[in-house]
């Protein structure tokens, strides 16, 4: 029954993801990669990159991209309502006790612990993505120094335009032109 499993999948994920979609995709892809094992690295890798160039929150649009790809139109429906339907139940219980008790100091300090996990779990994700950009692999590279040098000089480019504050669809837009450019000219 895929699409329970999606729909519970997506739904554990939603409870457990603190601080946004960025802090999701580590859960996602324990779920969709190395749990039921639905996606490669590579393929997730993929969505998630689809995800942040659709508008709409990225788990939301990760979540349907990822039900899409398993189990078709019903799959993207199930995914999306287990990813939303915790969060839309939890926020609501969350508002009411935030706006009711949040100045308490208890209350102020878990939320204060909570950042950092938060950030724990962005770089986490971030790592992994670097680590796949460069070396091209699903698999540890054997020769540390056999990364792939155009993704490299893609992602220092696309750092150096962030830093410039260069918008994120000309970053996104000028990488897949550099993307497409090297892969033309065989590099």
């Amino acid at each position: 029954m895929i699409y329970l499993e999606l729909f519970i999948e997506f739904a554990k994920v939603s409870i457990f993801c603190v601080g946004g979609g960025y802090a999701s995709m580590p859960l996602i892809e324990a779920s969709v990669v190395d749990t039921y094992h639905w996606l490669t690295l590579s393929e997730f890798i993929d969505i998630f990159t689809i995800s942040q160039m659709t508008p709409g929150p990225i788990g939301i649009n990760a979540a349907t991209f990822v039900g899409m790809k398993i189990a078709g139109f019903t799959g993207a429906i199930c995914a999306t309502l287990g990813f939303v339907t915790p969060s839309f139940i939890l926020c609501l219980i969350v508002a009411h006790f935030f706006f009711k008790y949040g100045d308490i100091g208890p209350i102020r300090g878990a939320l204060n612990g909570l950042r950092p996990a938060v950030v724990a779990l962005i770089i986490s994700a971030g790592m992994g993505f670097v680590l796949l950009a460069l070396w091209n692999t699903e698999h540890h590279p054997a020769d540390w120094l056999a990364f792939d040098k155009s993704n490299l000089l893609i992602l220092a480019l696309a750092v150096i335009a962030k830093t410039k504050k260069v918008s994120v669809i000309k970053i996104l837009f000028g990488s897949g032109v550099l993307g497409l450019a090297f892969g033309l000219m065989g590099f």
